[in-house]
């Protein structure tokens, strides 16, 4: 199988978590409330669980970052820095970029780049890609290209057409998830700007677009925005603004069949979340920067009221420092693990399941028959569903059902 990585830069959500040690705030944060769910170790398991193996695909990549896949196509997207599409067989680099838009690209921030690339779900007659990435400038674009060719697909950057524009006074938490729907609009995430505790209040504005995720009507030249988005005919919020209170989300997913979307959200001082709501629900306020997971940030004895708190959330010590998600497992080869969402943790390396039940967490594991991965940097999916993860030192992997021993 040949594998197609775009070279990008790598977008370290989990550093400005674990760089900005040594600052303290007036009145101590609330602690989190006691997690009481149990895991299972995979390598604890009597059996129940089906063994699994991370299957190296690719390695000496530029720091991959994300994957993606294009309809009728078995090859394999994955995103890297500073901004080139090179296809990639048999686990080495061939052939010319796909794309390079290096002079587009500001390469010099761990958390800039070109973050995010997903193909148009009309891509069979539209051929766009559209792409999150930091500018020259240092601000945030969402974009279009167009893809030609077929056995050697080639996009040209005299193609490239700005949809969205978002000025960045920092270099950190710019975060640029992006997914399509069961809605077919373009979900994007943008992290709070930076700077040690959201100086600017923008988590808890949602007239502004950082610490927000927006959600944009992309089947035109630019976007439009959907009549039923929270703020679309109110002056209380941007109207591109579908959920806000958010510090640096990485990276975001929908699972369709469940009507679920997954919103894994990077720390400040010690606590990771994950929040996990229906993607249905619109105007939803996750609490940063009043907040840090369900705990107070600013002060011990703060007003929650209104906010939706996380479902699941661990402290840093020793757990990691950065959480990095995630999607839902829906393929054919591990039946067993249908519905589990897999995550992970960029310093501790593991990677870790759960699955979501009638507004609770019912089970967790932790595969460590998978290994530890640090620098973990994210995960995604195939075109028939199946799961792969990267890490900044340049694999590829895919998780994969155990095989049998060879036995003589």
């Amino acid at each position: 199988m040949k594998v197609l990585v775009a070279g990008a830069l790598w977008f370290v959500a989990a550093l400005s978590a674990a760089s900005l040690v040594g600052w303290t705030v007036e009145s101590a944060p609330c602690s989190p409330p006691d997690q009481t769910l149990e895991t299972t170790s995979a390598n604890d398991s009597e059996g129940e669980l089906v063994r699994l193996q991370a299957e190296l695909v690719a390695e000496g990549l530029t720091q991959p970052s994300d994957m993606f896949t294009l309809p009728a196509h078995d090859e394999l997207f994955v995103v890297e820095k500073p901004g080139t599409i090179v296809m990639v067989e048999d686990g080495h680099v061939s052939g010319p970029p796909v794309l390079d838009m290096r002079s587009l690209v500001l390469n010099e921030g761990n958390e800039q780049g070109l973050l995010t690339v997903r193909p148009d779900p009309q891509f069979t007659e539209s051929c766009r890609l559209f792409i999150f990435y930091t500018d020259k400038y240092g601000d945030s674009q969402l974009a279009s290209i167009q893809l030609s060719g077929t056995g050697s697909p080639t996009a040209d950057v005299r193609s490239l057409r700005h949809i969205l524009e978002i000025p960045q006074r920092h270099a950190w938490h710019q975060s640029g998830s992006m997914v399509f729907g069961p809605d077919g609009n373009l979900w994007v995430s943008v992290g709070d700007g930076g700077g040690i505790g959201d100086p600017h209040g923008f988590g808890q504005n949602p007239k502004r677009l950082e610490g927000s995720i927006l959600r944009l009507d992309v089947d035109v030249s630019s976007y439009r925005v959907p009549a039923d988005n929270p703020f679309a005919s109110s002056s209380a919020g941007r109207p591109e603004v579908w959920a806000f209170g958010l510090r640096n989300p990485w990276r975001l997913s929908i699972d369709e069949e469940s009507g679920l979307l997954f919103i894994p959200d990077v720390g400040q001082e010690n606590v990771e979340e994950l929040d996990i709501v229906d993607w249905r629900e619109p105007g939803l306020n996750f609490g940063w920067s009043v907040t840090e997971g369900a705990g107070c940030y600013r002060e011990v004895d703060c007003d929650t009221d209104g906010f939706t708190e996380p479902v699941y959330e661990y402290q840093h010590d020793g757990n990691g420092c950065a959480i990095v998600g995630g999607q839902v497992y829906r393929g054919n080869a591990m039946p067993e693990l249908d519905g589990q969402y897999f995550f992970g943790d960029f310093c501790r390396g593991l990677i870790k399941s759960l699955t979501y039940q009638h507004g609770e967490i019912a089970s967790m594991i932790e595969w460590t028959d998978l290994g530890r991965h640090p620098q973990l940097t994210s995960f995604a999916v195939d075109a028939v569903g199946e799961l792969y993860f990267m890490t900044l030192d340049g694999g590829l992997w895919k998780i994969a059902p155990e095989k049998a021993k060879q036995t003589g």
